[in-house]
């Protein structure tokens, strides 16, 4: 989202700056990595900590727009991106100090701060407390986006002096320090100006005691400062008609290049399935987020009892891999699950399947079910969070809709939708509808990036009163 989100602006002519990481999993050659003159060998102190970072820049993929890089390989050279280290709330504390402090260094006076889950939630705050006494940041206002509610960043309140707020620490969430800990997506919701969430129905349920994991009080309590903005999919590189992983490429008037497409890849994957049989495919993490519970009963019986061949690409809990992995074993030639990643293969995977599962107990907002859609595969999600803002029932008798959507989380609520695809999969005149009112959907960043403009333009305005 943040690429995406980053080329868009870029391209209708704001100014930016970007900062994140340089992880050591990122192939400094291969980005074509350039050093930032006057930000070499930086300083940087964080309460009782010292660093000393460089940053890099390159460009977005597609795009003329720059993206910087935080190098201090204290911090972020590691075996992975994230870890459970006992300083991994610093690893993003000095990110954030680093990117206010670049803008110093630039002369970068930023109208809006724009922070992205925990790791840069702190960012409100030092506006106000740290940065202050900077009229470089006068009228610079902040935005906060939670992309995933459920990740919050917490860590114990002994390390309060970690964040270098010295006199204001005061700022902070009293009753959590107190209870022995510090939520730094809290602070970011306590502080930011602006308060986005990834879709306009996740917004509406982290709201609740349900979803809200916790922090459901202080965002109800920041009232209409919290909004919902629909993710958008970049579509150049999401669209069957440029996807520069297939050897032939369709769209809507051509979908017989995609049924080829699909007897290919059964073919190379040595998958048996009838002429007239459906492929049911899904790319996830594997996570339980995903709704993956639900599936563990209903998927082998629909095996077993129906013509349908799956296949799935993703990593993560072991029992979710354990399971695919076990039906591969179980029904050989009807199951094919890679354990991992593959960006190859997650194209094929949206270019040839039929249908699509995203059973999810919770989604912020999803992107497969927005490829799919563009791809003419059919999305068989729960209604919640962005899938419930993206995915319409399909309606026989109107004709109208774009997937199969279920509301309960339940095996058996899960087990009738899929029965009810594959069902309507044999209908062939229905079939064509569902597939072609999806491929009409138009999620892109056009629509999506303006929002964020209204948005930016109605705080740069506010802060230009005040």
């Amino acid at each position: 989202m943040c690429g995406a989100l980053t080329k868009y602006l870029h391209g209708a002519g704001h100014d930016l700056r970007v900062f994140t990481p340089l992880y050591s999993a990122i192939d400094r050659a291969a980005i074509e990595a350039q050093s930032v003159a006057g930000l070499q060998d930086v300083p940087l102190e964080i309460g009782p900590h010292r660093y000393r970072y460089s940053v890099l820049s390159a460009r977005v993929a597609g795009s003329n727009a720059a993206v910087h890089f935080i190098d201090c390989p204290a911090l972020y050279a590691r075996a992975s991106i994230y870890t459970t280290d006992p300083d991994e709330h610093l690893r993003f504390i000095a990110l954030t100090r680093a990117a206010l402090e670049c803008c110093q260094r630039m002369a970068f006076s930023p109208q809006i701060l724009h922070a992205h889950d925990w790791h840069a939630a702190f960012a409100p705050l030092y506006l106000k407390v740290a940065y202050d006494w900077d009229a470089l940041f006068k009228r610079t206002r902040s935005v906060l986006t939670i992309h995933n509610i459920g990740y919050q960043g917490v860590f114990t309140a002994s390390a309060v002096a970690d964040l270098g707020l010295g006199a204001h620490t005061g700022r902070l969430h009293q009753d959590d320090l107190r209870a022995g800990h510090i939520n730094a997506l809290k602070h970011g919701i306590m502080y930011a100006d602006a308060i986005t969430t990834v879709s306009p129905t996740y917004a509406a349920e982290i709201c609740t005691a349900q979803y809200g994991m916790g922090l459901q009080d202080v965002l109800r309590a920041r009232g209409a400062a919290l909004s919902g903005i629909l993710n958008g999919v970049d579509y150049e590189e999401w669209d069957p008609r440029h996807d520069r992983f297939l050897p032939r490429r369709y769209d809507a008037a051509h979908l017989e290049i995609k049924a080829a497409l699909k007897q290919e890849f059964l073919a190379r994957c040595s998958l048996t399935l009838g002429a007239r049989a459906p492929l049911v495919g899904f790319v996830s993490r594997m996570a339980a987020q995903k709704g993956f519970d639900i599936t563990f009963d209903a998927l082998p019986r629909a095996l077993l009892e129906r013509d349908f061949a799956l296949v799935g690409l993703g990593s993560g809990e072991a029992r979710y891999e354990e399971f695919f992995a076990s039906l591969q074993q179980r029904f050989p030639g009807r199951v094919l699950f890679h354990r991992g990643y593959s960006d190859e293969l997650a194209h094929w995977i949206e270019a040839v399947s039929d249908v699509f599962l995203m059973p999810s107990l919770y989604e912020p907002c999803g992107l497969n079910q927005m490829y799919s859609l563009r791809y003419g595969t059919v999305p068989l999600v729960r209604r919640t969070g962005g899938l419930a803002d993206t995915v319409q029932h399909y309606d026989r008798a109107t004709r109208r809709g774009t997937g199969i959507v279920f509301d309960d989380f339940s095996a058996a609520a899960f087990a009738q939708a899929l029965a009810h695809a594959l069902k309507l999969y044999g209908q062939p005149d229905h079939w064509r509808a569902l597939v072609a009112n999806g491929m009409r959907q138009d999620f892109s960043w056009t629509r999506q990036g303006g929002m964020y403009v209204d948005l930016y333009e109605r705080l740069a305005r506010s802060a230009t009163a005040a």
